[in-house]
């Protein structure tokens, strides 16, 4: 075993995250060679540690580098600001209205940290019930408490979460906010300004020991894909790709995981003799086809996202045709181009323009960058590098700047002309998870280097 935290105070538990098959692209992956999932009660230590280290360790730096002294986050049961949702811990309930007031006494004292809500919060922050944010006993309302609170501390600076570009910074609904003019009065609410900048730093920015364990989170997708792309799922001439999606599913669901979006696979080429057979509605897979997945998970509050592709054999093969690597390997030398030139501060329009500059210049064929952040949630908060539907400009979202110890998904095609398959072009479409750190971009868990086999 490999322990994945340099940290002795970690939950033993921990360490069973990178317990790995480790199989290659050629190999099948069985049940048992699957990456293990903590138990539920690990989960939430793992979860709650971290919380509680990003909270100490990540919360005060960033509230003095925006300049603010007061962070206020107000939510309503059902409805969380996304903010509040990485804030709070794993085996918690926040009924009703939930408010957080982060307020920065100065790098001696620190940053207190509030919980004005009938929730319990577990230390992460000075819950009601301690007596020391909101009395209950002292028949004070929430909203009192509050003002209470505020003018006490008197803040100059106050940010709320109400964002014009990155959604995950938008958290405070309309009713709310008004709730909050209402009680604060003209002068503090003269004194309110958009969280932006600081909720996406908090939100992009991980620790090192999240990156590592982030690491262990993508093997655990990795090995899902391999295990989906093998004849545990796929039965040439049976399967059909609807069976195919549901099969993935099932796996996830079986493993006691959440699945992070809704994932496709698609047949992406099929052998010209097939396709004459069976006419070009045929959903069942046959032997020869090429097949494309986007899927991934979402674990320990961490999102996956990968786009993988497999081969099924022909009678007679024993390996994926060649000239499908020679495509797949054209991706990964585009994928080595878009990490080189990842750099602090970069915006994502130019680190778009450089990636794609760079991939001219060294010959690849057809390049196209249509990359996201990826952490907490699946497209944000980072920069955005490109679209499908745009190669120079995405506008807000492409003018978000490149930071340290932050997550991205590698997306991007080429597209070549496949010897054997008619002199046809094959635009290959690859995803894999990215991280970006003072030492440069790397591939968390490594990338897909050959098609996988399906016998």
């Amino acid at each position: 075993m490999v322990n994945i935290f340099k940290r002795s105070f970690f939950p033993a538990a921990l360490i069973l995250l990178l317990v790995l098959g480790g199989c290659s692209p050629k190999e099948e992956v069985s049940k048992a060679e699957v990456s293990p999932v903590l138990s539920v009660r690990d989960q939430s230590a793992t979860v709650n540690h971290i919380t509680q280290m990003r909270l100490d360790r990540l919360l005060p730096g960033f509230m003095r580098e925006t300049n603010f002294d007061m962070w206020v986050i107000i939510c309503d049961e059902d409805n969380y600001d996304p903010v509040f949702k990485t804030m709070i811990p794993y085996n918690t309930w926040c009924p009703i209205t939930q408010i957080l007031v982060f307020y920065d006494r100065g790098p001696e004292k620190g940053v207190e940290r509030l919980n004005l809500s009938r929730s319990n919060l577990q230390g992460l922050h000075e819950d009601a019930w301690d007596h020391r944010a909101w009395d209950l006993e002292e028949k004070e309302s929430q909203w009192d408490a509050f003002i209470r609170i505020v003018k006490e501390r008197d803040p100059q600076r106050i940010a709320i979460n109400q964002a014009g570009i990155i959604w995950a910074a938008d958290g405070l609904s309309a009713r709310l906010k008004e709730d909050l003019i209402k009680a604060v009065g003209p002068e503090y609410s003269r004194r309110l300004y958009s969280s932006e900048k600081l909720a996406t730093l908090w939100l992009e920015t991980l620790l090192d020991e999240e990156l590592e364990l982030y690491e262990g989170v993508v093997r655990l997708a990795h090995d899902i894909i391999k295990r989906t792309f093998s004849s545990e799922v796929i039965t040439p001439n049976e399967t059909t790709l609807d069976d195919l999606l549901w099969g993935h599913l099932q796996i996830i669901s079986d493993m006691g995981l959440d699945r992070y979006g809704w994932p496709w696979f698609r047949i992406r080429w099929r052998d010209p003799e097939v396709l004459e057979q069976y006419g070009m509605d045929d959903r069942t897979l046959r032997p020869g086809d090429l097949i494309q997945c986007d899927a991934g998970i979402r674990y320990l509050r961490y999102y996956t996202d990968h786009s993988e592709w497999g081969y099924i054999l022909r009678p007679g093969e024993t390996e994926v045709p060649p000239e499908l690597n020679e495509v797949l390997a054209e991706g990964n030398r585009l994928q080595d181009i878009f990490c080189e030139e990842f750099q602090l501060g970069l915006t994502g329009n130019q680190l778009l323009a450089n990636i794609l500059n760079s991939a001219k210049q060294k010959g690849i064929s057809k390049p196209k960058i249509y990359s996201h952040a990826i952490g907490y949630f699946l497209h944000e908060p980072g920069p955005l590098i490109g679209l499908p539907w745009e190669q120079e400009d995405t506008g807000e979202r492409g003018e978000v700047e490149l930071v340290y110890n932050s997550t991205f998904t590698a997306e991007l095609s080429v597209t070549l002309p496949v010897r054997g398959f008619d002199g046809k072009e094959l635009r290959m479409a690859i995803e894999q998870m990215v991280a970006f750190t003072e030492n440069g971009a790397y591939f968390l868990d490594g990338r897909q280097e050959e098609v996988y086999i399906i016998k």
